[in-house]
């Protein structure tokens, strides 16, 4: 019974966060708060495609974290939300919804847009 549970719990694995191919990222605010995300949902990011891909430049290549000293949680939420919209409607025949944007945090969305460039 110990055999089949084994590999039940094997069977169960949807992917990581460590290795260079990994399924997912883990993109860590500036309070600590991390996010996991789909790697093809990070790289809609330039500057996180740059730090993930290449010879090595950066650690963040090698750990698939990355830390974001000036971006606080509730922008980072919102900057993943964004990468999930863009990767669903990109290229979509759907009608696109839009993009809803709270007031309150227009102008420090826009700021990590600009440094993510995204």
């Amino acid at each position: 019974m110990a055999e089949i549970d084994k590999r039940s719990e094997s069977s169960l694995q949807i992917g990581g966060c460590e290795g260079p191919e990994a399924m997912y990222v883990k993109l860590i605010a500036n309070d600590g708060h991390e996010f996991i995300i789909k790697r093809e949902f990070a790289l809609t990011s330039g500057t996180i495609k740059a730090m993930l891909s290449g010879p090595g430049q950066f650690s963040e290549n090698e750990t698939n974290e990355i830390r974001f000293r000036d971006i606080p949680s509730h922008v980072l939420s919102k900057v993943c939300t964004y990468f999930t919209y863009k990767v669903k409607y990109t290229n979509s025949g759907n009608e696109i919804p839009e993009f809803v944007i709270q007031p309150e945090i227009a102008l420090e969305l826009l700021m990590a847009a600009n440094f993510l460039d995204c």
